[in-house]
């Protein structure tokens, strides 16, 4: 699981050790951004599209591929349909979502 911002940072280390990774986003938005994405009064800094998050997944699916490991997503970030395409170009091999949200996310990737 990569979790922090210190585990995306050598997920080029890590992929050496790993057979595969998943990215929690919950997590690794919280400790990136250093807010408390719950807590109702700091909701506005909370910015789950922040380039630094979307950089962190990147370099660490862009880390496990050249290891030649798999990398998927995890967390409410993967469902979010906004970043679906983005997520595709990125080389995500998984986005795991909730059951809802599948047959939302299978449609949208097919068009890509």
């Amino acid at each position: 699981m990569i979790e922090t911002p210190a585990s995306a940072v050598i997920s080029d280390v890590l992929a050496a050790e790993a057979d595969f990774f998943s990215i929690g986003t919950n997590d690794l938005i919280q400790y990136t951004l250093a807010i408390d994405r719950q807590n109702d009064s700091l909701a506005s800094f909370c910015d789950t599209h922040h380039e630094a998050i979307l950089r962190l997944i990147k370099m660490t699916c862009d880390n496990a591929h050249r290891a030649g490991i798999w990398c998927g997503i995890c967390g409410s970030l993967a469902a979010d349909l906004a970043l679906t395409k983005t997520f595709v170009e990125m080389g995500l091999d998984e986005l795991s979502v909730e059951p809802s949200y599948i047959l939302k996310l299978r449609s949208l990737i097919r068009e890509y």
